[in-house]
């Protein structure tokens, strides 16, 4: 995320921000003390959830909710394939089936019609919610709760969106966030499970260190478990950027309406912008006669101009690393058409009007170029 004129997304560190991880460096306590029980606390209070557990990760993050849900071997977990793979590892890693269901081509999230038409008792729903799009989570909770499954949230990429009067990540058994630099809220690395279940937390503080026992004996070990603890310092620096979160959301969701406004009518197919969206990044699609190769070429002629575009997301059940679950191209047409067509611009609290303004005119000049090139 650097050596870009205008990267596609930026850190935004302050002086408060370094002073809490200061604070904390001026300590002998480096791990497992008072900034991770503050952050924890503080971050449960500002999503609204009885729990949050602090981690190494939105992977590990995600590892752990599904793990303390209950996937093992053979349990099937239904799941988008428009995602990153830190959404399906950890379910492979645990023994766990993959059932991929495809997307709304609006939301991009699940669509809830295929979810319903195959889900059994026993079946964990994994949703993911797409840059912050809020999947149809309210409709799949209460899905679950008449099939006998259960509902875990993939809220990486939408801490502070919005559905009716709670927040993404509080409508399953757990929810997950991750704070990578290029999320709302970073701790340079790091991520949180939230859940209202008093078990589920404990079962997941205590797999995040080594399986040890709760009661403060360090030899004691009562489970199978990892190091997935976030050390002090990043736990500082998250509960500093949690402060001023809102104000970091709204500056985003300003980017994005000022985006749609120069965009629209370009013949681009815009995300909608809608109450209560976090904006973890603003991706365009192309129309639907562009190709995939239409897309990497108006990214790479952004890159020579240095400004930094990404394609979002390479559909999992293409990837190499996925193919013995056996899918094949044409299994999921939706994924593999906004895939194709999918461009993220730079988006971050710190862009000027001035930087979105000269996207968009570099954007606008190649997509005339490519509408000519293909009137011969």
């Amino acid at each position: 995320m650097s050596g870009w004129r205008i990267p596609l997304a930026r850190p935004e560190i302050g002086g408060a921000d370094r002073a809490a991880v200061d604070r904390v460096l001026r300590t002998d306590v480096l791990s497992r003390g008072p900034a991770v029980r503050a952050f924890e606390e503080a971050f449960a209070r500002w999503v609204g959830s009885g729990r949050a557990v602090a981690v190494s990760s939105g992977t590990a993050a995600l590892h752990l909710a599904l793990q303390v849900s209950g996937v093992n071997h053979g349990v099937r977990v239904v799941t988008s394939p428009f995602s990153v793979p830190a959404s399906v590892n950890p379910i492979l890693a645990l023994g766990g089936s993959v059932q991929f269901v495809d997307i709304d081509p609006r939301t991009r999230a699940l669509d809830l019609d295929q979810v319903a038409s195959l889900l059994d008792a026993g079946d964990r729903v994994l949703a993911v919610h797409p840059f912050g799009q809020p999947a149809p989570v309210r409709e799949l909770a209460e899905l679950c709760a008449r099939c006998g499954a259960q509902l875990i949230e993939d809220a990486c990429e939408a801490l502070g969106t919005r559905i009716g009067d709670r927040q993404a990540g509080t409508f399953g058994v757990a929810g997950t966030f991750g704070f990578y630099p290029n999320k709302q809220l970073t701790t340079g690395e790091g991520g949180m499970l939230i859940t209202d279940d008093d078990t589920l937390a404990d079962r997941a503080a205590r797999l995040a260190n080594h399986g040890r026992s709760m009661d403060g004996s360090w030899l004691d070990q009562v489970d199978v478990g990892y190091n997935f603890r976030l050390p002090e310092t990043a736990a500082a620096l998250g509960e500093s950027q949690l402060q001023r979160l809102s104000d970091t959301l709204a500056a985003r969701r300003r980017h994005v309406e000022r985006y749609n406004r120069l965009l629209e009518g370009c013949g681009l197919i815009l995300p909608p912008v809608e109450p209560g969206i976090s904006w973890f990044a603003y991706v365009v699609q192309l129309p639907a006669a562009a190709s995939a190769a239409e897309r990497d070429r108006i990214v790479a002629a952004m890159a020579d101009a240095g400004i930094q575009c990404g394609r979002y997301f390479a559909p999992l059940h293409l990837q190499p690393g996925l193919a013995p679950l056996g899918y094949r191209r044409g299994d999921f047409p939706v994924t593999e058409a906004v895939a194709d067509r999918a461009i993220a611009l730079p988006l971050f609290a710190a862009m000027t009007d001035e930087q979105i303004d000269e996207v968009v005119a570099h954007l606008l000049r190649l997509l005339a170029e490519g509408k000519r090139a293909s009137m011969g």
